[in-house]
């Protein structure tokens, strides 16, 4: 979480801010697959999974005001990042047809996208990064790269 009373070196919030994205990534996966509302899973990850410490491994603390961002546009522009996502992906692929958790990713990254306070190559690069932690077989990060370069284009024209 971020802290007002501590200074954070900008390496440091780079890198709460990336994990924010993950776990934006990791809570709206939760929020399709176990029907849970949006304030219950926003509730869990800030009490139990930011910084949660398992089998001698920490968790890195993810930026607050970053993840619920993702999280609370992702839900509340899911049309419109769904159909940007359909217009990027082959026509014989619709969203529909898609792994959740890729959706969930494209979901995320679509709201970083429409908010426009980040540059979309940016984005891009950030969630190929959390593509490679879902990966199976290293191809999706590149399709992942793909899909999101073309919702980057679509979203933000300028940028490119």
């Amino acid at each position: 979480m971020t802290l007002s009373n501590n200074p954070i070196s900008n390496n440091q919030l780079r890198k709460m801010k990336s994990a924010a994205r993950f776990y934006a990534v990791q809570a709206l996966f939760q929020m399709e697959y176990s029907g849970q509302t949006f304030d219950r899973v926003i509730r869990e990850f800030e009490d139990h999974r930011f910084g949660e410490a398992f089998d001698g491994y920490e968790m890195q603390e993810g930026d607050l005001d970053t993840f619920r961002l993702l999280v609370e546009k992702a839900v509340d522009n899911q049309a419109t990042i769904d159909q940007m996502t359909d217009r990027a992906l082959v026509a014989k692929w619709p969203i529909a047809r898609i792994d959740p958790t890729w959706r969930a990713l494209f979901r995320a990254a679509g709201a970083e996208l429409l908010e426009k306070r980040t540059p979309p190559k940016v984005v891009i690069v950030e969630f190929v990064q959390v593509a490679e932690a879902f990966s199976h077989d290293g191809k999706e990060p590149k399709f992942v790269n793909a899909v999101l370069d073309h919702m980057a284009r679509e979203a933000q024209p300028e940028a490119f």
